[in-house]
């Protein structure tokens, strides 16, 4: 051979390579974000965008870095939502650059590539995942507290891609309206989360009744309540009740989040509640941190309630806790064994709260406790199988902890 040939490639190892390198860029971009919230919904119609779109902007306005992503691949609705339309975006050296809406927030959309707003994507399931992962692998958000996903509405390529592709910690918002219909597609979008074990922050019930802005009074347009009926039926957290507002359309058709008008409405107050509750699942109620909290990076104390030696199926039950801590290296470095106080309610909240507890691991707990944990800062894991608490811990910092039903023996 000259000096002027080389050995031919074998392209089937170049693909691979190039495979590899994608997959490392991948993982590289979500380790810089903090957590990732899929805004979920079992149909369409029912408000999923506008949810997202306020959610990410009052985020940020509560001081925390915030990418909001919308791979609504067929009707992406965030550049009207939030005044963006003919907006374009910039690649450099490869990656593509959000479009900046505050120093804490900013955009990507499948609708900044669309030429028109006529334009119709007739794509199929591997155009669909690729573009995704595109988004997630090439947008160069930088570090970010929250990256909130406004999801296509179901339970199919898209979801499912996203879902496998942001890896942890991610958790699912799941928007409903009070209708039978609506409540029977979401019972599939949980069972959708749980076959993948994607953790459900709480469930969101839009529509909720109309609120007259004359005279402050409430119409059950739609019904009411079966978001909340469902969230106690299943043990998952209810985040709150938006009832139907006119300022709500009228400021999304302006692309004005509703979130940053300062307007003091039920729908507001119901709003500003659901993000308190976001903020409250990690500890971060403030505006003094704009730290990544990770169970990678930060030391965490895991309250486990027990009954003979194993975790109990119901926290207020117990005699005792044990408090496990761990390093920002997942390992277990301290554990200390607690009498519990009289169980009462509000009292074990407040109790682990002043015992340093930023999680708590059980098998069953109602949902008003679950609120009561979330207003101390303690993130709650419910469902958990009644092993001995150090497996228990062990388990959920490596995320294989499989946790089932909010069995609760009460």
């Amino acid at each position: 051979m000259s000096a002027t040939q080389h050995p031919r490639q074998d392209p089937q190892a170049n693909d691979a390579l190039q495979q590899e390198m994608d997959e490392q860029m991948l993982q590289d971009r979500m380790r810089d974000i903090g957590r990732k919230l899929l805004v979920l919904s079992g149909k369409g119609g029912v408000g999923k965008s506008t949810v997202a779109a306020n959610l990410a902007v009052a985020l940020s306005q509560a001081g925390k870095r915030v990418g909001l992503l919308d791979i609504d691949v067929h009707g992406p609705s965030i550049p009207k939502l939030l005044g963006l339309e003919g907006r374009s975006l910039q690649v450099t050296s490869g990656e593509i650059l959000p479009l900046a809406i505050s120093s804490t927030l900013s955009v990507m959309s499948l609708g900044f590539l669309l030429s028109s707003l006529d334009d119709a994507v007739i794509w199929r399931g591997p155009r669909k995942y690729g573009v995704i992962r595109q988004f997630l692998k090439d947008v160069a958000w930088g570090r970010l507290d929250y990256l909130v996903v406004d999801s296509p509405p179901g339970t199919g390529d898209e979801p499912l891609s996203v879902a496998q592709l942001v890896g942890s910690p991610a958790e699912a918002v799941i928007v409903t309206t009070p209708q039978q219909l609506s409540i029977a597609d979401v019972r599939r979008c949980i069972s959708f989360c749980r076959t993948l074990k994607l953790p459900i922050a709480g469930i969101v019930e839009n529509m909720s009744g109309y609120v007259c802005p004359e005279c402050g009074r409430k119409t059950d347009l739609f019904k009411t309540g079966s978001g909340k009926a469902l969230a106690l039926e299943l043990g998952l957290p209810l985040l709150g009740q938006i009832p139907i507002d006119p300022h709500v359309v009228i400021l999304g058709d302006a692309g004005t989040p509703f979130a940053g008008s300062m307007m003091d409405c039920p729908a507001a107050r119901a709003f500003a509640s659901i993000v308190q509750s976001i903020l409250a699942r990690d500890g971060q109620t403030g505006n003094n941190t704009n730290e990544i909290q990770t169970k990678e990076t930060h030391r965490m104390k895991i309250a486990i309630p027990l009954v003979d030696g194993r975790l109990s199926m119901h926290f207020g039950h117990c005699e005792q806790f044990m408090l496990v801590e761990s390093d920002g290296q997942n390992r277990i470095v301290n554990k200390t064994l607690l009498t519990a106080p009289p169980h009462e309610p509000g009292v074990l909240p407040a109790w682990l709260h002043e015992q340093g507890a930023n999680v708590i691991i059980a098998g069953g707990m109602g949902m008003r406790a679950q609120q009561l944990f979330a207003q101390s800062g303690i993130s709650v894991v419910v469902g958990a199988p009644a092993e001995e608490p150090e497996q228990i811990v062990a388990a959920y910092l490596s995320g294989t902890l499989e946790t089932g039903d909010n069995v609760c023996d009460h």
